[in-house]
């Protein structure tokens, strides 16, 4: 008995050669986690990664291609004189004060449409008759560009804000109209069937079943809405303004400030890129339960 004893308190001694003891359960477990871990972690650096490896290289093609004489430097200058435009307009205050006007315009028009197309595609998709009564309507005006409607707002409104901000409004109207209407409508009957049968009145019907799950629709439409908004109000300042990015653009072009010019043009690209990344953030704040379901 004491033997046997000895023999199981006996430390184990490997010969040089021999194979390595197996590795515990502890230790293999802590392995796998590292390797998902870096697996995890190269996956989200490429996707952070792969749309800046293609813009880097469009900029390098840009500053390279006009000092190879690919394009005329006088029309196309390398993308660090832009840059260094970019810097002076930044340092007089000039970029700060076009960009506030273009974006206090573009918001102001972008919120008003916003707060009423979002109810109006919910009453058409809902309710048959609000629908017959107003596509006719809404079918004429929608097939209008909102870029042929200018003259007729500077006209009826005059050459101010308010004919900037009511072409925006309109500009930003449909696409989020036209949206609401498909995602309502799109809502699967089982989910309203269910929350019926389980005794939910209208209102709660809406806030909790219909529209949480025709987010997704309405902010494809938000996010139309909301580059339609800028390109449209930039077409605006082009024409009659006195401040903001189209009349920056087009007053550096006809002084012939051509670094200036895509400097502005740099700077709208900008402004798009923040307003899309922040109403991404909300979409998937509001809809988690869809960002969970593809990942």
């Amino acid at each position: 008995m004491s033997s046997a004893i000895q023999i199981a308190e006996s430390p184990v001694r490997f010969e040089p050669g021999t194979a390595a003891p197996p590795a515990t359960p502890a230790r293999a477990s802590g392995r796998e986690t590292g390797i998902r871990l870096a697996r995890t972690a190269g996956h989200l650096l490429w996707r952070v990664l792969k749309p800046s490896v293609v813009i880097a290289l469009f900029l390098v093609f840009w500053e390279v291609a006009p000092r190879v004489g690919i394009v005329d430097p006088v029309f196309l200058p390398p993308f660090t004189t832009v840059v260094d435009a970019g810097q002076e307009l930044i340092r007089s205050g000039q970029m700060a004060e076009h960009v506030s006007a273009s974006l206090s315009r573009s918001l102001a028009g972008f919120a008003i449409a916003l707060g009423a197309a979002v109810p109006v595609g919910v009453a058409i998709a809902w309710y048959r008759p609000v629908a017959e009564f107003l596509s006719p309507f809404l079918e004429l005006f929608r097939n209008t560009a909102a870029l042929a409607l200018l003259p007729v707002f500077v006209l009826i409104l005059g050459i101010g804000e308010t004919s900037k901000v009511a072409l925006v409004v309109y500009a930003s109207f449909f696409p989020i109209l036209l949206n609401t209407i498909s995602g309502v409508r799109t809502v699967d009957p089982l989910l309203i069937k269910s929350a019926v049968s389980l005794g939910f009145s209208p209102v709660p019907l809406f806030a909790k079943v219909v529209l949480p799950a025709a987010v997704p629709a309405i902010f494809t439409g938000i996010r139309m809405a909301a580059s339609a908004s800028i390109l449209v109000l930039i077409a605006a300042e082009m024409v009659g303004a006195r401040a903001g990015l189209g009349y920056l653009i087009t007053s550096a072009q006809q002084n012939f400030q051509i670094p200036a010019m895509y400097a502005g043009i740099v700077a709208i690209s900008l402004v798009g890129l923040t307003f899309n990344g922040l109403i991404v953030l909300l979409e998937r704040r509001l809809s988690r339960w869809r960002v969970q379901a593809d990942h």
